[in-house]
């Protein structure tokens, strides 16, 4: 617990941003769920619509700083390359 007033601050906003950030992360692994399954299922127009939305979550959550720019980079690269092999 802490003893000082400011510290005590800093544990609520810690608290109601490790919440945020648990939100953030979780949508982000339902769009790739959601990627993955058109990916499965051969639907190209499908797949590439849902392929612009998994990346521009990605960035946003980059942007706010709740994943690296790097990690965005890589999963949209990963995510890239799985479309390719769709064609």
């Amino acid at each position: 617990m802490p003893n000082i007033e400011s510290a005590a601050k800093r544990a609520r906003q810690d608290r109601i941003r490790r919440v945020r950030n648990r939100g953030a992360k979780s949508a982000i692994v339902t769009q790739r769920r959601v990627f993955l399954k058109a990916i499965e299922s051969n639907d190209k127009t499908l797949a590439l619509k849902l392929f612009k939305e998994f990346c521009s979550l990605l960035d946003k959550t980059a942007k706010r700083g709740i994943i690296t720019k790097n990690t965005a980079d890589r999963r949209k690269s990963r995510a890239s390359h799985m479309l390719a092999k769709m064609t």
